[in-house]
């Protein structure tokens, strides 16, 4: 099923509603779909590279809805449609065990994880700061900057490389981004530490 799921997706970027489709997959990848915007975003950069910036402001602008779309879900209806959501993806155990042991500045750094290399599921952590009452604005500018960066260093890749670009991104992104985010963990600690020292 996430095959089909994930081909059907692909399937989208040849045709002449690909930009709405790319709004919309990116807003409900972030808070109740499973495949990635990524996997439309890269065929239509590849397709029209001279729209590459244009395609990642619509998939930042339809993520970051996508994300307060989430939030809400987790902050005002989550028993109602968030945890039945959750129990569809088989996250509902993973949710509450970040729930129940992660603080609010975890919170924020799985959002900026998550944004930038999935880990853990987009869905997972945009319902987790609404459940969690993490502050709205805070919630918006991290998922901005972390949605934005990865959209637009994608539309960079493809203007600048285009074609021969795709099998880098498609298998080696994944490893730039994980490696991007263990350097955001480490930062987080070293600052953390700093100022625990300080006191």
């Amino acid at each position: 099923m996430l095959k089909r799921l994930y081909d059907w997706t692909l399937s989208l970027a040849a045709r002449k509603s690909a930009e709405w489709w790319l709004g919309i997959i990116s807003f409900v990848e972030s808070s109740v779909f499973v495949v990635p915007a990524e996997a439309l975003f890269v065929p239509m950069g590849l397709a029209r590279p001279e729209r590459a910036y244009r395609y990642a402001l619509i998939a930042t602008v339809g993520s970051v809805l996508g994300g307060v779309a989430g939030w809400l879900l987790g902050y005002y209806a989550y028993e109602l449609i968030a945890r039945p959501v959750l129990e569809f993806y088989g996250s509902l155990d993973k949710f509450e065990m970040l729930r129940s042991s992660s603080s609010r500045d975890a919170i924020l750094l799985m959002l900026i994880t998550s944004g930038i290399a999935h880990l853990p599921p987009m869905k997972v952590v945009t319902i987790l700061s609404g459940a969690a009452a993490i502050d709205g604005w805070l919630f918006v500018a991290s998922a901005i900057v972390a949605r934005g960066g990865k959209f637009f260093l994608i539309a960079w890749l493809l203007r600048r490389y285009g074609e021969p670009i795709r099998e880098f991104i498609e298998k080696r992104l994944g490893l730039i981004a994980l490696a991007g985010v263990l350097v955001l963990v480490l930062l987080y600690f070293a600052v953390k530490m700093v100022f625990a020292s300080g006191t």
